[in-house]
């Protein structure tokens, strides 16, 4: 409260005590929701919980009209409800900010908390993968690691090749794209998961390919080894930017290995993550 916390205190100067002559919820409900517009989400969250007053200056609406993304009506017409004036800014980020499932469930975006940055996660039954259907190459495995509870699990193959695309309208901005990759699986022994590296080989011969396109002429390639054993990393493809959120945005990718001279194996596929740039640090750190 700074140098006028004074005024919240029952005690006086002197020492004596009597009523205060300011307390904390007699502040106008106005002037709460002026300060906290210049606040984060989770910050206004915190403070809604101290009184009433707090918590019905937090769901002003132009405090949350702020923090939403431009195109938001779009997104919660196309994904949530046909009529979004049936809400609150405040209940519309709020859904926004939890998954929201697309695409026979096997695409799902959501609000960053913190930023309301828009993020995109595209499982791998979503994308195209050379081989998917003979078990002698790939299987399909379940499992909880994954938000969509599958990874595809590559038991060996001479030409790797991984494919998709979206067209989704996002929010201007620039935008990373990440492939979420790990070499071996985990295998279930008593009262424990133990990882498995039985099958990976090749991937220390040559580097993998990643590469993205846009339809107006964004164009990212990157190369690197794989030798990330045990732990789920994003390997970060390249960037594009969003100018217009009232279009959408195609966007193509690709994860490739075609040097035949050579099997690979023992690779595991979570899915792609599109995410603002200035997110990415986040995510490689989980």
């Amino acid at each position: 409260m700074g140098a006028n916390s004074s005024l919240l205190s029952p005690e006086s100067s002197d020492g004596t005590n009597h009523p205060a002559k300011l307390q904390l919820g007699d502040i106008p409900e106005s002037c709460v929701a002026l300060v906290l517009s210049y606040l984060d989400p989770p910050e206004i969250c915190k403070l809604a919980r101290l009184n009433r007053a707090f918590r019905a200056a937090s769901s002003a609406d132009f405090i949350w009209d702020a923090k939403l993304p431009l195109n938001y009506h779009h997104l919660i017409e196309q994904y949530l409800i046909k009529d979004p004036n049936k809400l609150g800014k405040n209940e519309i980020y709020s859904r926004l900010t939890r998954p929201v499932r697309f695409d026979a469930g096997n695409k799902e975006f959501w609000l960053d908390k913190r930023t309301g940055g828009l993020c995109l996660s595209i499982s791998c039954k979503a994308l195209t993968i050379t081989g998917i259907d003979d078990r002698r190459y790939w299987n399909f495995i379940p499992t909880d690691e994954s938000r969509f509870h599958t990874i595809a699990y590559l038991q060996q193959i001479w030409w790797l090749e991984v494919e998709g695309d979206i067209v989704f309208r996002f929010p201007t901005g620039s935008y990373s794209l990440l492939f979420k990759l790990r070499l071996g699986r985990f295998t279930k022994r008593p009262n424990r998961w133990a990882s498995n590296h039985e099958g990976v080989h090749g991937w220390d011969i040559k580097p993998v390919k990643f590469q993205l396109s846009t339809p107006d002429g964004q164009h990212a390639v990157s190369k690197c080894f794989l030798d990330n054993k045990d732990t789920w990393v994003y390997h970060h493809v390249g960037d594009f930017v969003v100018d217009d959120s009232d279009k959408p945005t195609k966007v193509k990718f690709s994860l490739t290995q075609i040097d035949c001279t050579h099997t690979k194996g023992g690779l595991c596929v979570d899915s792609v993550l599109i995410c603002p740039s200035n997110l990415v640090k986040d995510f490689k750190a989980l």
